[in-house]
């Protein structure tokens, strides 16, 4: 294009950024003017464009910090106030009470003079602000699924003069709820709605971080009517300022280590010894920063850490913890502090900080290990680079360091590799994990049953079967399934059938329903399952993990015996290894991309610049040790004598899937002491006379010929519980939903004849 051509382009964009400010309401106009904005940007043009010019929904997917809640609110604040509505004209959907309260008081400012009210709505809100939208409905209403859903299932009678002229709903951080059963909540609320005032309102989705443009346009869209509008954000190049730092665990057999101990002044010796602590400490010294873990208790543990050596180096505390099971008053405080700008504090935070709350321009985001996606990758490193900065994040990797008889596999620092993984793949490839779609969300399905029949007071079983199988999340599940549900729930007294033949609740669905936790089908924090081995009481965790998966509590790792769900009891036998102090869950979930991009980066000779010495240093080591290993060149790799050990290169689902798939035909192929560690490889036993080459062979040409079965490799005796309901679902429907949604071939089937060709080339 040419320098003429450019300034034309330059004159057509300023056009249109006037064009669409003088549609704008006069008092957002004079909030850009007090704002100093130059001129609009292009996400909010084109927002301006659809919610201007169409009737259709809109997905805004932009990075973070670039205007994407303006990019929404100023049209429909525009139209609010042009042409007020006779009820609530907005809902605001958000899946933390941070942000709506963050929210509320951006909101407030905006609306200042505007005269167009906003309500913020959730469990920590006074009664009696809630009852001056009650009494008089209209403008902008924020509010958590939880509380929409209580409305929707106390207020019934209200909800058409509440929301009777409802035009929006804008729905935030769309990436976190797409396919999940908190989102798919959502989805069947607004259908409900839509029903009940007899229309549906128009669906604004935002998100810094959408993989599947496609998927999160159809799972926005689900029951509205409407097409979608789903504009490319513009912009740049990213620039980052990244860097990775790696550091081994002191042994406490160490010398250093020792003599520490023999110092009770010092809180936390091996913390004090710690390089990997000691170097997180340095880098957030005397700047305004985020330090994120991927759990709550290495939350905990950094910063009772970082406090143990401001102490012993006779500095001040500045450290700050946020994360989902600390009181309300403990998480706003280190909200409202992060948000003075002349504060230099440190926040040690989970998950609950990465959304897009504003916490105003940080110096710095240091990441403790590496992240499981790059969707999470993307939104912890957006939190710092405000006001004109570009992003800056620290990895810090601590690991254990290897005895001279650790075997191969452990020789790998899979979390450093997979930290180079995740960030190659975003600039090599743009690549964002796509949302996985439930396709048996039974425990949502329960919790729905109840609600929309609490609703309804009393329903013929078709009825309700038309009323709920009717919303969106359900559309793929059978009547028959919902048969056999819905006699589950009135055996179980969930359900009552009266004399007339119709439903009404029972009398156990009676005392769930009347429970405020019913709202969320989250699980909740406070209900804990008791984890024991043999008469030995180990500790609690929160989601009880399937029969044969394991997870670390207490410094060990455990592998789950068996469940009794019933007494809330997880039994359990020691095993040897070491995982990643993570609570189970889903969260914990590793794209399929990822591990075949640490294959390259570990057998590859790439350099990354972002890697600092020791870090450089460590790849360098596990490069060799793949190397002479063969690892670039075969999958299954001699452990020495009968052991075999396979690096499938696949992601949790496939990985989970061919695992109990070998296990299953492990007598056909004469293998025994079946072990594994994550997604990354499976060790085994193998008979001397049948050899790797064979192995592979055979189990591609078994799988070619058969195929997988999805639901036999689910054992007749499994509950596979892992959502909130789940308990109250027929066992035979949980096994085959996990199948479904939790089992995975298509990579397994793809990934097999290549792991052959590489004894055939």
């Amino acid at each position: 294009m040419t320098d003429t051509q450019n300034g034309y382009a330059a004159a057509e964009a300023e056009d249109n950024g006037n064009a669409v400010f003088y549609r704008f309401a006069p008092f957002i106009q004079d909030f850009i003017y007090s704002h100093n904005w130059a001129s609009l940007r292009g996400v909010q043009l084109a927002a301006a464009k659809t919610l201007f010019d169409t009737d259709h929904n809109l997905l805004i997917t932009s990075s973070t910090a670039s205007g994407k809640t303006e990019a929404a609110f100023f049209p429909i604040l525009s139209d609010l106030w042009e042409n007020p509505p006779q009820s609530v004209g907005a809902l605001y959907i958000a899946p933390l009470k941070s942000l709506i309260n963050d929210q509320f008081y951006r909101m407030e400012e905006l609306l200042d003079e505007a005269g167009i009210p906003v309500t913020h709505w959730h469990g920590d809100v006074a009664a009696s602000h809630k009852n001056k939208l009650l009494q008089n409905p209209e403008g902008i209403l924020q509010i958590t699924p939880e509380s929409l859903e209580s409305m929707l299932m106390n207020r019934s009678n209200d909800i058409v003069r509440l929301f009777s002229d409802l035009r929006y709903v804008v729905i935030d951080e769309i990436h976190i709820l797409t396919g999940t059963d908190r989102g798919n909540q959502i989805i069947c609320q607004l259908c409900r709605i839509g029903r009940l005032i007899g229309h549906h309102p128009r669906r604004i989705g935002l998100s810094a971080t959408v993989g599947d443009l496609s998927v999160a346009v159809d799972w926005l869209s689900a029951g509205s009517g409407r097409d979608t509008d789903a504009p490319l954000p513009g912009g740049g190049r990213n620039r980052w300022r990244l860097g990775m730092e790696h550091f081994y665990i002191q042994n406490d057999n160490d010398d250093q280590t020792q003599d520490a101990m023999n110092h009770p002044e010092i809180p936390n010796p091996r913390a004090m010894l710690d390089a990997g602590y000691e170097y997180m400490y340095d880098c957030v010294k005397d700047k305004k920063c985020l330090i994120f873990s991927n759990s709550r208790e290495e939350t905990e543990y950094i910063t009772a850490t970082m406090r143990q050596i401001a102490e012993h180096r006779g500095e001040p505390d500045i450290f700050l913890i946020h994360h989902g099971n600390l009181s309300a008053s403990i998480r706003e405080e280190a909200e409202t502090k992060m948000k003075d700008e002349e504060s230099h504090v440190v926040t040690c935070a989970t998950v609950t900080l990465e959304l897009g709350i504003d916490i105003g321009r940080l110096e710095r985001v240091v990441q403790s290990g590496a992240p499981h996606t790059v969707s999470s990758l993307l939104q912890r490193l957006g939190r710092s680079g405000r006001r004109g900065e570009p992003p800056e994040m620290m990895m810090v990797y601590r690991e254990e360091n290897p005895t001279p008889d650790t075997p191969l596999p452990q020789l790998i620092p899979w979390e450093l590799v997979r930290g180079i993984a995740i960030v190659q793949l975003y600039l090599e490839d743009h690549f964002i994990e796509p949302p996985s779609i439930k396709k048996m969300p039974f425990s949502l399905l329960f919790q729905q049953t109840l609600s929309v029949l609490s609703a309804s007071g009393e329903l013929t079983p078709a009825a309700l079967a038309q009323r709920v199988l009717s919303l969106p999340p359900f559309a793929y599940t059978a009547k028959e399934d919902y048969r056999q549900l819905l006699l589950s729930m009135i055996k179980g007294e969930f359900l009552e059938m009266t004399e007339e033949k119709t439903l009404i609740v029972g009398l156990k669905g009676e005392k769930l329903i009347n429970n405020f936790r019913f709202y969320a089908v989250f699980k909740d924090q406070d209900v804990d399952y008791s984890v024991r081995c043999e008469s030995d009481e180990i500790g609690t965790i929160t989601s009880p993990p399937p029969v044969g998966d394991r997870f670390a509590l207490a410094g060990h790792v455990w592998e789950v015996e068996e469940l009794d769900l019933t007494r809330k009891l997880i039994y359990v036998k020691q095993v040897k290894g070491k995982m990643e102090i993570a609570w189970p869950g889903d969260y914990g979930e590793v794209n399929t991309k990822i591990l075949e991009k640490m294959r390259e980066v570990l057998c590859g000779d790439k350099e990354y610049p972002y890697l600092k010495p020791n870090a450089k240093q460590r790849l360098n080591v596990a490069r060799h040790a793949a190397r002479n290993a063969g690892l670039g060149e075969h999958s299954l790799i001699s452990l020495g004598g009968m052991t075999w050990c396979l690096f499938p290169w696949l992601g949790t689902r496939s990985f989970r899937t061919l695992r109990k798939y070998i296990a299953r035909h492990a007598k056909e192929f004469k293998i025994t002491n079946l072990e594994f560690e994550g997604c990354y490889y499976m060790t085994f036993k193998m008979d001397d006379g049948v050899s790797d080459y064979a192995l592979i062979r055979g189990l591609c040409a078994h799988i070619k010929n058969e195929g997988i079965d999805r639901l036999s490799l689910v054992g007749n005796s499994e509950m596979p519980v892992f959502e909130k309901y789940d308990p109250y679902i027929p066992g035979e429907l949980l096994r085959r939903a996990y199948a479904e949604d939790r089992l995975r071939t298509d990579e397994i089937e793809r990934r097999m004849p290549e792991m052959l060709r590489e004894y055939q080339e």
